[in-house]
């Protein structure tokens, strides 16, 4: 009879402790999902090209793409780092977005709600490239589109 409630007792505590072990295992986040900043930064770079190729974005775009060919690049490059930034950020990682409100930033650029669409649709293309499952997708795009009173119109 000890022998049995011994075993009963060993069986019950395994049962409760990889329990508790899997309630104490939090969710990824979205960031780790994702793939860390390393393929933050790919789809980052894939945007960017998506956006340059972009005859919807020719308007907004023509001007820096005009600065790289002069060789300054420092406006392209505070882009990006800005966007892997807030990226991460918003996705749950480690950057810190330091760069302008979006008010601020896109003030005087009068973006169009085509434009903002056009940006959306480059990011998916970006997303797709790289094979991000379509919750993960849809979860960051509900994060960044929330940006978009802040951006269009503006």
């Amino acid at each position: 009879m000890k022998k049995a409630f011994l075993s009963l007792s060993v069986a019950l505590v395994f049962i409760m402790s990889s329990c508790k072990k899997e309630e104490e295992a939090a969710p990824k986040s979205l960031y780790d999902r994702l793939g860390g900043v390393s393929a933050i930064s790919a789809v980052v770079d894939q945007f960017i090209t998506n956006v340059a190729a972009d005859p919807n974005m020719v308007r907004t775009f023509t001007p820096l793409l005009q600065e790289v060919q002069k060789g300054n690049t420092a406006r392209l490059t505070a882009l990006r780092n800005n966007l892997i930034d807030q990226i991460g950020q918003a996705s749950g990682g480690p950057q810190k977005y330091t760069g302008k409100d979006m008010v601020t930033a896109h003030k005087g650029m009068k973006i169009t709600d085509t434009e903002f669409n056009s940006l959306v649709n480059d990011l998916v293309m970006a997303l797709n490239k790289f094979n991000v499952p379509s919750t993960e997708q849809n979860e960051l795009l509900g994060v960044l589109g929330g940006l978009k009173s802040q951006i269009v119109g503006q």
